[in-house]
């Protein structure tokens, strides 16, 4: 096993297929390992077999809502400007750093003014849900819908894949970045620095 997949300490020691059947999702790659087998091997055993979008899928589901949240935020900004990034993100980027009601009306606000055109609604929809409920006050006592935030945040990863120049580097960007998160990191990777890490330009 490589240690690609190793020391992920953010996402919870829970088996993978456990994980799954909370949110109600399924791969589209059938993986044979014990119902028992944790996130870091089932990652492994997905990489073996080339299945780089259920990898992401896995991740978005793995990763705590707030780390999740944080990873769709930077995929926002490959399909925008970074340094002038839509009222969603910023909305959902201040939550992650302070999830506040406050924080939460803002994101609330950012979403019922959104332009018609503007796909960073997922990462809003993701930090609306995150905490696990339809929002602030009286919403507080309805639960989100299983799998929304997940379901957005790889939507999110998605798009930022749709809108790259190269499929295959920028989703190992996309993976790694998510793993860089789930290590305690900020998630802040470059294609460049993949280039580095692997001698290729």
């Amino acid at each position: 096993m490589s240690d690609r997949f190793s020391e992920l300490k953010k996402i919870p020691a829970e088996p993978a297929v456990r994980m799954l059947a909370g949110v109600h999702a399924k791969l589209g790659t059938e993986i044979d390992a014990p119902a028992s087998t944790p996130v870091e091997t089932y990652l492994e055993l997905l990489s073996e077999q080339d299945a780089w979008i259920d990898i992401l899928r896995m991740l978005a589901i793995a990763l705590p809502p707030r780390e999740a949240v944080w990873w769709a935020c930077i995929a926002a900004h490959d399909i925008g400007d970074p340094e002038n990034p839509t009222p969603c993100v910023k909305a959902a980027a201040a939550w992650v750093f302070d999830p506040s009601d406050e924080n939460r009306e803002i994101i609330r606000a950012s979403l019922e003014n959104i332009y018609v055109d503007d796909d960073t609604d997922l990462v809003a929809t993701a930090a609306m849900y995150a905490p696990g409920n339809m929002g602030a006050g009286d919403m507080a006592e309805y639960p989100a819908p299983a799998g929304a935030v997940s379901s957005c945040v790889f939507g999110m990863n998605m798009l930022s894949l749709s809108e790259s120049d190269d499929f295959d580097v920028h989703m190992q960007l996309l993976i790694d970045r998510a793993l860089d998160i789930a290590r305690g990191g900020n998630g802040q990777i470059e294609a460049s620095d993949l280039e580095k890490e692997t001698g290729e330009t």
